[in-house]
């Protein structure tokens, strides 16, 4: 296996692992009425990859499920970066 590859395996993983923890963590703090994780944030974080994890994350915790753009951007974001995928596995 190449090395960019096992990298990227690796980043995929634990970005989505930070994905799902940030959306668990926002929905732990809004409960208690503490400092927030920005939308923006969560975003991003679904956006440098982490889109599985931050949509496993909304669902689990069911967190901004109420909110339009996280519904339907967290799934486009996950749709573009498979066809994305798929653009640069086909070269």
């Amino acid at each position: 296996m190449k090395p960019e590859l096992i990298i990227l395996i690796v980043w995929l993983v634990l970005i989505n692992l930070i994905a799902f923890a940030m959306f668990g963590m926002d929905k732990k703090r809004a409960k208690k009425g503490q400092w927030r994780i920005s939308e923006k944030g969560l975003f991003l974080a679904a956006l440098l990859g982490g889109s599985i994890g931050a949509i496993c994350g909304m669902q689990l915790f069911r967190h901004k499920t109420r909110h339009w753009y996280f519904r339907i951007g967290l799934p486009l974001i996950l749709l573009l970066q498979a066809a994305a995928a798929v653009l640069i596995l086909k070269r």
